[in-house]
């Protein structure tokens, strides 16, 4: 981490870096989706991205701005599964050696995707052990660059080229963008998004849509400084459960952000269900939960918005069962 923000020209010179490597993945529309939320919604399928997230960008965007020396030495990360993968294939892409610290609780199709793009895995207890000790103990001792899933220039940089093609389309169709709806753990995808607004939409609002229990970034921007989940909340958005929102994020967030959206497990899991229906995606819960936001109400009665929908990693087991779940109404 370093204490020297990331701006918007950083934002413009990831998306330089990254075009030729990642998917400039399509903006979507949904005429059910419009009439439910109350709004033209433009859709940002992240979920069609490389490793199947946005955290492919960042993590690109990080080891190509390493040296030759540090990329030599490999890298060292820490995850839930979705940064796990973004920095397990970006280090394949690069011929990097990677060790991810994921959580033994990890769905199971993130841990094999992490694994089968060539990464060494250390499990560990997410109630009871420490992640960024574990990882800085492991760099540590091998040398390798630690880079963190969120709190970090370069990562917040690559990831908001997603808001960079989300402002750019919506300038291209010649539609105002109100507001952006968007997933946030830690805060690096929101942030990056923030600074990609600043220049085409500087009033588009930015709105931080986190899981009940773990909406620290909302009750952060509300006290003015950050604050910490308390215990360990159950959640279905297992890649959104940051104990509270980054240095560097935060720093971003408090002076772009509207506000925070706190959204519950059904609200998400109705989410993932419209998704597979209405616009034909596989989202995990972490993904659709914007989306489940809008479905309730979020952005009714503005004339255009738009939502990312950031992840698709969730089992097919979990993804029948939340379907089965939550029918139409």
């Amino acid at each position: 981490m370093t204490d020297v923000l990331p701006t918007a020209d950083d934002v413009m010179e990831a998306s330089i870096r990254l075009r030729s490597r990642i998917t400039s993945t399509p903006v979507l529309e949904s005429e059910e989706l419009n009439r439910r939320a109350g709004s033209r919604v433009l859709i940002k399928a992240e979920s069609l991205q490389h490793g199947g997230s946005f955290k492919i960008r960042g993590a690109l965007n990080g080891l190509l701005s390493l040296s030759q020396s540090q990329r030599r030495a490999g890298v060292v990360t820490f995850s839930s599964g979705n940064h796990a993968q973004g920095i397990a294939l970006a280090a394949r892409w690069l011929g990097m050696q990677a060790t991810i610290v994921m959580p033994r609780d990890a769905p199971r199709i993130k841990r094999l995707g992490t694994e089968r793009a060539g990464a060494g895995v250390v499990l560990y207890d997410r109630h009871t052990e420490e992640r960024e000790s574990i990882g800085a103990d492991l760099a540590d001792r091998s040398g390798a660059v630690l880079l963190p899933p969120f709190d970090h220039p370069d990562i917040i940089a690559g990831q908001g080229t997603v808001g960079l093609e989300i402002a750019r389309y919506a300038r291209d169709i010649e539609v105002e963008l109100e507001a952006l709806y968007c997933p946030c753990g830690g805060g690096g995808l929101i942030a990056g998004c923030a600074l990609a607004m600043e220049e085409l939409f500087p009033e588009c609002e930015i709105h931080a849509v986190e899981p009940e229990g773990y909406a620290e970034t909302k009750r952060s921007l509300e006290s003015g400084r950050r604050q910490r989940v308390h215990g360990n909340p159950a959640t279905l958005c297992d890649a959104l459960m940051a104990p509270t929102p980054g240095a560097v994020t935060f720093a971003i967030n408090r002076r772009r952000l509207a506000g925070g959206i706190e959204v519950t497990d059904a609200q998400a899991a109705r989410g993932v269900a419209f998704a597979a229906r209405h616009i034909k995606l596989v989202l995990e819960p972490s993904g659709a939960i914007a989306l489940g936001a809008l479905l309730d109400g979020a952005a009714s009665n503005r004339e255009c918005v738009a939502v990312v929908l950031s992840g698709a990693n969730i089992d097919p087991e979990r993804l029948c069962e939340i379907v089965a779940e939550y029918p139409e109404p």
